[in-house]
């Protein structure tokens, strides 16, 4: 009867766990995941996926249209693009941001001044992104753009930072 009862009491020992054993296994546990995890994340990093973007959409190539639409001196604005596109007098184009450079604000066109004005902080630009007036430093930044067939199509997934505009920035038909 002894015997028994040691064996009984060996069974409930065994089958008992400590607290310290058991918040042991809950961290190795959670480290485990924490890692895979870790991994995931490093993998997706490493390995990007396909990019979802869609032609026309920002962060892709858009079609401006033909170039005999946009008029000598004129600047057309592609609200789902985020750009401007500003046919110089000469007859080149360029695809602007209409992204302040000094603290990102929408900068729009305004006709009558023939300028880009931005409402946050009075910088103004030119037709070409220049500035003409601080506090912004740098002139706005542009997209490639390319004129094939005598249609525009402007690549919005690579943005150009510019310190000024030179003339070989300007695309010409």
């Amino acid at each position: 009867m002894k015997r028994k009862q040691e064996k009984d009491k060996e069974k409930t020992n065994r089958a008992v766990v400590s607290r310290r054993d058991f918040l042991t296994k809950i961290w190795w546990a959670l480290g485990f995941v924490a890692l895979l995890e870790f991994v995931g994340i490093c993998i997706s990093f490493l390995l990007p996926g396909k990019s979802n973007v869609k032609r026309g959409a920002f962060g892709g190539l858009i079609v401006a249209g033909p170039v005999d639409t946009f008029d000598p001196g004129s600047v057309t604005a592609f609200r789902n693009g985020k750009f401007y596109l500003a046919r110089l007098v000469d007859g080149g184009f360029l695809a602007i941001s209409l992204r302040c450079t000094h603290l990102g604000c929408t900068v729009p066109w305004v006709s009558q001044d023939n300028m880009f004005k931005c409402p946050c902080h009075a910088s103004s630009f030119d037709i070409t992104g220049e500035v003409v007036s601080s506090p912004a430093t740098r002139a706005l930044d542009i997209y490639p753009l390319t004129i094939e067939n005598s249609i525009v199509t402007v690549d919005t997934g690579t943005k150009i930072k510019r310190q000024k505009f030179e003339i070989s920035q300007v695309v010409r038909p």
